[in-house]
């Protein structure tokens, strides 16, 4: 009796310590839940300097650096490329010019215009974003010496206010010939926009590298850096009040960089302007009736070489972020960009679909990686501006995301690219155990001491010998919608390389590198 008594006792204490248990755990439960949820509109803290270094993109940034010593033209100084020399001494003599510098835009010899000037916009952008990152890892100094190589060409190639040279050398020529470019013999026509043959997207987008060029200089050179923003300032005058598409007035160029319409190029150039200046007529520019009639608000689009909006709204943004804000145009090209970076993330209810089963944005079989690279770039610089700002969450629908979300994407597309594929392959020529061997460059493919004419050269091109010589740091074009890639020369879609492609691929690795507060102020 005195037995199961205690017995029964026992277990009642022990049934009330579980279920004090049980209630105290429920307390803390719902206090944490109110405490998370609490804490779901608080910023995540602002970095500090430079962190620790992510030595997997350090490695890739110093890789992608050097496709930039690999394209350039002209007499090479301090050459790091042990089978590239000296090319096109002449080019520009016939204008009395010299046009010898700038690079060549892929596999080929042509200098074109367009996207050497985006080539260097973005780069410059990604100096002046992520000028520390760089920094931190060798890196700025070789950007900055490869910035001044093509706005040293861009100033020569605008000998007047009205005057533009916007492409050496004749594509069709050109590409009747397989060869090295130390041994090129065909002709270099040039070919220009002036007021009666105006090309306002090229003049444009020259005007937006040279400003943006000028603040990467600002300090480091100051009569440089004036110099920049006084062809800047020209250009974009030019641009604007002689308005006509290249593409429409030299048909010949749509061929290779065909336009699709000139107000992109205008508000990105004004923006640059702006920030260079601080001259309040570019910010009216952007924000009146030239903001209305091209700005396209509210109808996201993919950042190119071609197409700028999505990085002028981006751009554009800052001004909202860093001390702008209240200004109602302002705030729509904010919230243009917010749309684009609501598109980019996959978990969003305005997710594009335009992407491959392994979450690659995929956009065009033509030079496929162009899009995810150019996206990720931007997502990374909103993601940081959010985090600098302290602003917690980016609203898309009836989701918030953190800016930890847009770095997640970013990173998630530049792993793709490294090698985080299906094929297990770097698309970054010389990073990792397996890249492609069969990259379409000719320089690449043509064993330097070989002898060859502007025909016979094509042994090289048709060879089932891979490349002699390593295009170190080239991003090719990439892979299919169903994710396979077939490394072959002549599969020029898939296998050829594009500085404009290395600009965007440098500036994501950059903003990869390590976490830091965004700057404030290019100025």
């Amino acid at each position: 009796m005195g037995k199961e008594s205690k017995s029964t006792g026992f277990f009642g204490w022990f049934l009330v310590l579980v279920i004090l248990a049980l209630v105290v755990g429920a307390v803390v439960y719902i206090i944490k839940k109110k405490l998370d949820h609490g804490n779901d509109n608080k910023p995540t803290p602002v970095p500090g300097p430079p962190g620790a270094i992510d030595h997997k993109y350090a490695y890739a940034l110093e890789i992608a650096m050097q496709f930039f010593d690999v394209q350039k033209s002209g007499r090479l100084v301090d050459n790091k490329i042990s089978w590239r020399g000296d090319s096109a001494l002449t080019d520009g003599s016939e204008a009395k010019l010299d046009l010898s510098k700038g690079m060549y835009d892929a596999g080929d010899h042509v200098k074109f215009g367009f996207p050497m000037a985006f080539t260097a916009t973005v780069l410059s952008w990604a100096i002046l974003e992520y000028r520390d990152q760089m920094e931190a890892v060798n890196q700025l100094e070789p950007a900055q010496q490869s910035l001044k190589w093509i706005t040293d060409f861009l100033l020569n190639a605008h000998p007047s206010p009205n005057v533009l040279y916007i492409q050496v050398g004749d594509p069709v020529t050109d590409h009747k010939c397989w060869d090295r470019p130390e041994d090129m013999t065909e002709e270099r026509p040039l070919t220009q926009v002036n007021a009666s043959v105006p090309g306002t997207e090229i003049a444009a987008e020259t005007a937006a590298a040279m400003a943006s060029a000028s603040l990467v200089f600002k300090t480091a050179d100051s009569t440089y850096s004036s110099t920049l923003l006084t062809h800047a300032k020209q250009l974009f005058t030019f641009a604007d009040n002689n308005r006509g598409s290249y593409s429409e007035k030299i048909p010949e160029v749509a061929t290779y960089y065909n336009s699709t319409g000139y107000g992109d190029e205008l508000l990105w150039a004004a923006s640059w302007l702006y920030h260079a200046t601080a001259d309040q007529s570019y910010l009216e520019y952007v924000t009146g009736e030239n903001g209305k009639e091209f700005a396209q608000w509210g109808s996201p689009t993919w950042f190119s070489w071609d197409n700028k909006l999505a990085g002028a709204q981006v751009l554009l943004s800052r001004l909202s972020f860093f001390g702008a804000s209240g200004n109602s145009v302002i705030e729509n090209y904010r919230k243009s960009a917010e749309d684009v970076m609501c598109g980019l993330l996959p978990q969003s209810p305005t997710a594009t679909s335009s992407r491959t089963e392994s979450g690659l944005i995929w956009v065009s079989e033509w030079n496929s990686l162009q899009h995810p690279v150019a996206s990720a770039f931007l997502a990374a610089l909103y993601g940081d501006y959010m985090l600098t700002t302290q602003t917690a969450k980016l609203t898309c629908g009836d989701h918030s995301f953190e800016p930890s979300d847009l770095r997640k994407f970013a990173k998630l597309q530049a792993d793709y690219v490294l090698g985080s594929n299906p094929l297990k392959m770097s698309f970054l020529v010389g990073y990792g155990d397996k890249y492609p061997q069969y990259v379409h460059h000719r320089g690449a493919s043509i064993p330097v001491n070989a002898t060859t004419g502007c025909t016979d050269g094509f042994q090289w091109l048709n060879s089932t010998k891979p490349n002699p010589n390593v295009a170190v740091g080239a991003l090719v074009g990439g892979p299919f919608l169903n994710e396979t890639f077939v490394d072959s020369r002549n599969n020029t879609m898939q296998t050829e390389p594009t500085t404009y492609n290395s600009a965007v691929i440098v500036g994501l690795l950059s903003s990869l590198v390590t976490t830091s507060a965004a700057v404030k102020s290019f100025g």
